[in-house]
């Protein structure tokens, strides 16, 4: 799952401030000391990896999106991170899904089957949090993908590298006749540790952030009370998880939808707090 050395981010965001101040760039450290060491200088000591993004502040995000994003087209040439998603090969809901988000709408239930209610839910590696919600009955539909972000149309490689400001989402297509959002909340808060910012297990980055992100006045009364009874609960700590409305949601590729459930195995990308819907 990880697509990029450990340190890579801090290492990055030292080169884009550089470049972005007109500075000639040579960034050929040879050692890790000489890289943190150069980082340090740029940005300030080097904390844990953990540290760095829980201290990372969105007021500034969508400035640093834009430095990210150029950096990363100047240095690749466009390639990989510039390519975009082909959604005409996306499977159910994805279409609809596109064509909502194309036109700036949220949707609040299926536009296939308006008997199906829709709600959305980050809690950082979006496979595991997928799979589980999967296994909920009454679940009639599931796409990964990502929101809360201005950029139009982002890949996985582009939220992953910090270049937009999005983060890694699940939405659910549920039968409320089956079962209620109270029960999507219990699945959600039964694998997301609320006090955890910016990821969950070992995956960590603005894009692992934890939400929920409410579609209707109703969703909302019913996870405002969750939260409430989620702070009693963790009263030692301050919960980070966000509560939100829903915005526009891009699914995301295709070979990413319901990634567990059709390989049936235990994947080597995915934490072991991912894996537990794989039990």
């Amino acid at each position: 799952r990880r697509m990029m050395p450990r340190n890579a981010p801090l290492v990055l965001l030292a080169a884009t401030a550089a470049a972005a101040s007109s500075t000639t760039l040579a960034f050929t450290a040879s050692s890790p000391s000489a890289r943190r060491a150069f980082a340090s200088r740029a940005i300030g000591p080097a904390s844990s990896y953990a540290a760095r993004f829980k201290n990372y502040h969105a007021p500034r995000q969508l400035g640093l999106n834009m430095i990210f994003g150029k950096f990363f087209r100047d240095i690749s040439g466009g390639g990989a991170f510039a390519a975009g998603i082909d959604y005409s090969e996306l499977d159910h809901p994805g279409q609809e899904l596109v064509k909502a988000a194309e036109e700036n709408r949220v949707l609040v239930t299926s536009a296939e089957n308006p008997k199906l209610s829709v709600a959305t839910f980050a809690g950082g590696c979006f496979w595991g949090l997928e799979l589980a919600y999967q296994r909920v009955p009454g679940v009639v539909h599931t796409a990964v993908g990502y929101t809360q972000g201005p950029e139009k149309g982002p890949t996985y490689t582009q939220v992953c590298a910090g270049a937009t400001g999005h983060t890694e989402a699940i939405i659910v297509y549920y039968d409320p006749s089956e079962t209620g959002y109270d029960t999507l909340l219990d699945t959600f808060f039964g694998r997301v540790d609320p006090t955890t910012a910016n990821g969950q297990g070992n995956d960590f980055g603005r894009q692992n952030r934890t939400g929920v992100y409410v579609h209707t006045k109703e969703q909302e009364k019913a996870a405002r009370a969750r939260f409430g009874e989620e702070k009693l609960l963790h009263s030692s700590k301050p919960t980070v998880t966000v509560l939100k409305s829903a915005v526009t949601f891009w699914p995301a590729e295709k070979y990413r939808q319901q990634y567990l459930s059709k390989v049936q195995r235990r994947s080597q990308w995915c934490t072991s707090n991912c894996r537990k819907g794989h039990n």
